[in-house]
């Protein structure tokens, strides 16, 4: 019973795959080594991990006055001498960076705050928010923070600029101030335990926002000044909120003081007014594109660099790239 038998084993293009008297043929074998060669040109595709290697900051931290940049499991301190602050963990009795962000310290305690996070703010801070919702003696505002904001009824103006305590007829008209929708300019007052901020808008600078563009950008590119309300030469004027809203709006006529803050202007806006507010929003997209820090005098040589070109252009790569570049060497010439 030696006859021969011949296996049928497969196709593999115009080849035929088959066993002889149970030996493997050259076909087969052929098709093993187109096999192992794309196994060996699959081997040469992948990318082993590499070992990054820890950068590890000063151990006494005496040299912390400047601003050290550090990314996830960057050693800050071994020195058991610090208290872990936000942004950290002990691993191996050394304090480690848990994000990536700048270092800072306040005498022994050590933090890192993130370069792209929520809006978390302080007492004091200006911010640009939209109210969200009208609630029992307080207004709900969303401020790009991880919890909404609250105004309450007790730390607006009334208009008039009445000082009196608030009563239920108050409470009944809180819609004839603020509605959903509303854009509104406040500051600060208090944090809560649980983080969220509470708002006042106790000034004739703050209130009810009218006409104007709203530009949302990171809140670690606006720079932290004395005032973030800037009337700019070209003709128009800004609100740098430090939680990244950033309001564009036509330079203010006259404000009526008996409105309390709530008074907005409906007239129509010229066609050269919208031009300027329409290149300034594009060089703040251009400027926080290249994470470029925002203040008034950086946006005003932006606009300045960016009127060669058309505002449909400035947003284009190239010409992004072009004003930027000019920018910086404005800044850079300015501070030196």
């Amino acid at each position: 019973m030696n006859e021969c038998r011949e296996t049928l084993f497969g196709f593999c293009g115009n080849r035929l795959r088959y066993i002889l008297n149970g030996q493997v043929s050259d076909d087969v074998i052929y098709m093993r080594r187109l096999n192992l060669q794309k196994t060996e040109n699959m081997a040469a595709d992948m990318r082993l991990p590499t070992f990054r290697k820890q950068v590890s900051l000063s151990p006494s931290l005496s040299a912390l006055d400047g601003k050290d940049l550090v990314v996830p499991g960057d050693v800050i301190t071994s020195d058991t001498g610090f208290m872990r602050g936000h942004g950290t963990y002990m691993d191996e009795e050394k304090l480690t960076a848990s994000v990536a962000g700048e270092v800072e310290r306040v005498n022994k305690l050590v933090c890192v705050r993130p370069l792209r996070t929520r809006f978390n703010g302080e007492v004091g801070d200006v911010v640009v928010g939209r109210i969200t919702e009208v609630q029992q003696k307080r207004w709900k505002v969303e401020t790009n923070s991880r919890l909404d904001s609250v105004l309450l009824l007790s730390s607006v103006n009334l208009p008039g600029g009445e000082l009196r305590r608030r009563s239920a007829e108050d409470e009944l008209t809180m819609r004839d101030y603020l509605q959903e929708g509303d854009l509104i300019s406040a500051e600060v007052q208090s944090v809560f335990s649980d983080g969220a901020l509470s708002l006042h808008t106790r000034s004739l600078k703050y209130g009810k926002l009218g006409q104007g563009v709203l530009v949302q950008l990171s809140p670690s590119l606006i720079k932290r000044q004395k005032t973030h309300f800037h009337n700019l030469p070209c003709g128009a004027s800004i609100i740098l909120g430090n939680n990244g809203f950033v309001w564009l709006y036509p330079a203010p006529g006259q404000q009526d003081e008996e409105a309390g803050g709530y008074y907005t202007s409906l007239e129509p806006v010229s066609l050269s007014d919208r031009e300027v507010i329409s290149r300034l929003r594009n060089c703040l997209l251009a400027l926080g594109a290249h994470k470029v820090l925002l203040y008034d005098t950086s946006v005003l040589y932006c606009y300045e660099s960016s009127l060669p070109h058309q505002i449909k252009d400035i947003l284009k790569p190239e010409v992004m790239e072009e004003i930027v570049m000019v920018t910086r060497q404005k800044l850079v010439e300015q501070e030196g």
